[in-house]
């Protein structure tokens, strides 16, 4: 197993080969540079979240801690928000994991993560026809849309960023890397906060997880 998340770890790296074996820096360097962000590059502090947008307790994280999070950190430059797919619910979680980066290639990857979030509390929330239907709503051009979901172009990415969780050992959702270090499971934002304040009175702290 463990070579075959090498083995995605260096695709998505646009490695050539795996005559070396990959650091963990160089995946969180990776993950850190690519995929939906909030915040600013510079920020002292990195926050990668692994989430299954049908886990309950990463929508109560998105409702509770992250809009916080964003207040009293992300907004001020801070700490950098860094959002990964972990599907670990089930095809319906893959599939509207690929809609919300089908949502990204038209700029409005947040906006559907919200909507999805604000969606899971109901009944076939993520079928195809209401995956759709969230895109309509949202403004996005309803055609290229479709055409992304139904074509499955987004797949490798969500399996990808779904085997890098469980290779740096992520084992539920949501998990999180605060510069590197692993916490698990929606923690309040007191869990958070000290951990942050912590790495922002590190010298070094700014010269982690640059891209």
């Amino acid at each position: 197993m463990v070579a075959a998340l090498s083995l995605v770890v260096a695709l998505l790296l646009s490695t050539s080969a795996l005559a070396q074996p990959i650091k963990r820096d160089e995946i969180f360097a990776y993950l850190a540079k690519n995929g939906p962000k909030r915040g600013t590059d510079k920020a002292p502090v990195t926050l990668i979240e692994f989430s299954d947008f049908q886990c309950s307790f990463c929508r109560k994280f998105w409702q509770t801690t992250l809009p916080l999070l964003d207040k009293k950190y992300i907004s001020p430059g801070k700490v950098r928000f860094i959002y990964r797919h972990f599907t670990v619910l089930g095809k319906p979680s893959e599939v509207a994991a690929q809609a919300a980066e089908c949502a990204g290639e038209q700029g409005k990857f947040w906006e559907y993560h919200d909507k999805l979030f604000a969606s899971a509390g109901f009944p076939l929330a993520f079928t195809g026809g209401k995956l759709k239907s969230y895109a309509k709503e949202l403004g996005l051009k309803s055609q290229a849309f479709n055409q992304c979901l139904d074509s499955g172009k987004q797949l490798k990415k969500v399996e990808g960023e779904t085997a890098i969780g469980a290779f740096l050992g992520a084992r539920g959702t949501p998990a999180f890397f605060l510069n590197g270090q692993l916490l698990v499971g929606a923690q309040p934002f007191e869990v958070f906060e000290a951990v942050i304040e912590k790495e922002l009175k590190k010298p070094a702290s700014a010269e982690k997880m640059k891209p």
